[in-house]
């Protein structure tokens, strides 16, 4: 079995390699059926973000797919989620997450909350390896994806993981509507 590639970078298999990724990343991997097939690729920190990853690699947005938590309360439970959803496309936060939700006011979790709480780095907060408790929001757009480029836990590496793999993710749940495209 061929693992997944991106020109220029060399993938080597996510599963032999724990020191690329961050250690709750590590674990999950191992739980996830299919891992075998996601691979793990060194790229220079500064690249990380997604549009800075797009340029420097030539990576086609569309490749791309981003991992943004989302937090909200009703009656006084507080509610998080992880939205994974291609990088050509933004999380409707205000509409298909406050429903799937149910709280009154849907916001991004804070930046130190979040590289706190995930227990990885700020531009490689990847779904995988996240707190049990948080739901798993996969845009219906995210398995379709040939390849989707995804963060690894840590700056200086990503994961490429076969589309399909993304709705036998833990906990994973494929929703139509997660995302938009964006206008520009």
């Amino acid at each position: 079995m061929s693992l997944p590639q991106l020109p220029g970078l060399s993938s080597l298999p996510a599963l032999e390699h724990p020191q690329l990724v961050a250690p709750s990343v590590a674990a999950a991997l191992a739980a996830w059926r299919g891992a075998e097939r996601i691979a793990v690729v060194e790229i220079d920190p500064e690249h990380a973000d997604t549009a800075a990853m797009s340029a420097a690699y030539d990576v086609p947005m569309a490749a791309g797919a981003n991992c943004v938590l989302v937090a909200g309360r009703r009656e006084g439970e507080e509610r998080i989620a992880a939205c994974v959803v291609r990088a050509d496309t933004r999380a409707d936060v205000n509409h298909t997450v406050k429903r799937l939700l149910d709280v009154r006011k849907p916001s991004f979790l804070p930046l130190e909350r979040a590289v706190a709480e995930s227990g990885m780095e700020y531009g490689g907060i990847t779904p995988v390896g996240l707190p049990a408790e948080w739901r798993l929001l996969v845009d219906a757009r995210v398995p379709a994806m040939e390849l989707a480029v995804v963060g690894s836990g840590l700056r200086r590496s990503k994961l490429l993981v076969p589309g399909e793999l993304f709705p036998h993710a833990p906990g994973a749940e494929v929703v139509e509507g997660l995302a938009t495209p964006v206008s520009g």
